[in-house]
């Protein structure tokens, strides 16, 4: 069920302060369309792997020289080679087995006909390897990363490959393996490559200095350099600095390529969902969309990250999906409901109730504030939204409540399903939408974010020619609710990877957007159109 436009209003249980609220944002958002360029999102055709709920299509990477897409199929251990020269009617070329280099493929990218592909140890606390194809599948070489390589990119000028290591602990924290980025120096070319070539980038400066405040270190005997875990990497246009995200500690980590230097550790800070255009629903069993302030705060905490200029400047772009530690030795999930509130910082109990914030799942690490036993203050997973920042941790936008207002405005009957089930309202006591991929593109003239949502589905596209006033643009969801989920005719469930294509490099020279869907195993392509 492909929707760019709007319903008029919701019905499913939404309150009249809710209904205003969305009537409002609605009316805005048309309001400013004048003021910049609208598209459209067209699926034009989709390969299915046919594998349900086992990451049979994750991270995407392009070929224009073959017109040929890699796709992470974690389920089959391979990445899956998609010949789209017709990009309606997708096809499967060949895979690359990555057995023989580890257990599981994490990551892809592709640049100037040299696959590099990210494969994690059989032993995931073992270092993992960075292994070279020429995209026809030919073995090049390979090196040897950090622990967990979960996503690998190419700087724009070529001459590096990074991957980010995440460096998880084991389930019973035993062993706790450094996080960190490998860069490898391709600048003698893939077939002079050695160990010699690749620079670990770590964070063990940083274990006996003082630490930026509010800085999440909480791993059990954790070093800091053992629980900062790089998850996604951006590359400013000049190829010279890094920005990575540490998703579990709501930082950001900036690195000097040429030194291989971490230059800065940023805290991202807290998000308080009591200020105007902030609120979250935060129950699954009120049976309504209720949008509304709470008194809670929301760590960032984001996955994917993305850079881009405007005007001279560098802005980052993450989308705020939000993680929890979750291990048979330390798990620091909890709901409202299991903690024991402090009667003066929330002198209304009934706060913890299940259709108020009883059921809204929060960290136990944080909000004792004053070593009591009893919580002071209140955090959540995730800001449920997308934010924009300057390179040195500056917020120049947060797009707030919006995410959850757009598909509750789109889909009322199914606002924050699972991407498992259609049940209604499924996902509001945890990370809501859970904006999770982020991809920027140009396009008739502007630049646009595309933000996917990996628990309802669907794109959420901004204009971001203000960086401090991002424009809504539309939302496009090609999923059927009515369908049975684990069927075909569900459609797309669980975006994880995008990618843009420019036109330029377009088989069709028209903007692609690739979407690896991971509950799905789907890989959808969509045709970029300006709007009438």
């Amino acid at each position: 069920m492909l929707m760019n436009n709007p319903p008029l209003l919701p019905s499913c249980g939404a309150n009249s302060r809710i209904l205003s609220n969305l009537a409002l944002f609605i009316i805005a958002a048309a309001a400013f369309t004048a003021r910049g360029v609208d598209l459209t999102l067209t699926p034009l055709g989709t390969y299915a792997t046919g594998v349900f709920e086992e990451g049979a299509a994750e991270i995407v990477a392009h070929d224009p020289e073959t017109q040929r897409l890699f796709v992470i199929n974690a389920q089959a251990a391979t990445v899956d080679v998609l010949d789209i020269s017709d990009p309606a009617a997708p096809t499967l070329s060949f895979t690359i087995d990555a057995s023989p280099y580890g257990s599981v493929a994490n990551s892809v990218a592709v640049r100037e006909s040299l696959v590099a592909v990210a494969v994690e140890a059989e032993e995931k606390t073992d270092p993992g390897q960075a292994v070279f194809f020429d995209t026809d599948g030919n073995f090049l070489t390979s090196v040897t990363v950090g622990s967990l390589p979960d996503m690998v990119t190419f700087t724009p000028n070529g001459r590096q490959v990074l991957i980010a290591n995440e460096g998880e602990p084991n389930d019973d924290y035993t062993v706790d393996p450094l996080g960190t980025v490998s860069i490898i120096d391709l600048s003698g070319g893939v077939a002079n490559l050695s160990q010699a070539n690749v620079a670990q980038v770590d964070f063990t400066a940083f274990n006996d200095i003082t630490l930026p405040p509010g800085l999440r270190i909480f791993g059990p005997g954790a070093t800091v350099a053992q629980d900062l875990e790089p998850e996604f990497i951006a590359v400013s246009h000049d190829s010279r600095k890094a920005w990575v995200t540490l998703q579990e500690n709501n930082a950001i980590a900036t690195i000097d390529i040429g030194s291989g230097a971490v230059t800065r550790l940023t805290v991202l800070g807290f998000k308080n969902h009591l200020l105007p255009g902030n609120g979250l629903d935060a129950s699954d069993r009120d049976r309504a969309i209720n949008i509304t302030n709470w008194p809670v705060f929301g760590m960032y905490q984001p996955d994917a990250i993305a850079s881009f200029r405007v005007q001279g400047q560098t802005y980052l772009i993450t989308a705020n999906e939000g993680d929890a530690r979750d291990y048979d030795a330390f798990a620091e999930e909890t709901t409202v409901a299991r903690l024991k509130l402090d009667p003066t910082a929330f002198p209304d109990q009934t706060l913890t109730n299940n259709a108020r914030l009883g059921r809204l799942t929060v960290t136990a690490t944080l909000g004792d504030v004053d070593d009591d036993g009893d919580y002071d203050e209140l955090y959540t997973f995730g800001g449920r939204s997308f934010s924009i920042w300057t390179p040195d941790g500056n917020l120049a936008f947060d797009s707030g409540e919006q995410l959850e207002q757009i598909t509750a405005a789109f889909f009322p009957s199914n606002f924050n399903a699972n991407n498992t089930s259609s049940a209604f309202d499924n996902r509001s006591d945890n990370k809501g939408p859970e904006p999770e991929g982020v991809v920027v593109g140009r396009c008739f003239g502007r630049q646009f974010a595309f933000i996917g949502l990996e628990r309802i589905g669907g794109i959420a596209v901004y204009e971001l020619t203000d960086p401090y006033a991002p424009r809504f643009v539309t939302y496009a969801n090609n999923r059927d609710f009515a369908a049975d989920p684990e069927s075909p005719e569900a459609g797309d469930l669980g975006p994880e990877g995008l990618l843009f294509i420019p036109e330029e490099q377009s088989p069709i020279g028209e903007p692609l957007l690739v979407v690896g869907n991971e509950i799905s195993g789907t890989t959808t392509i969509f045709q970029i159109s300006r709007a009438p």
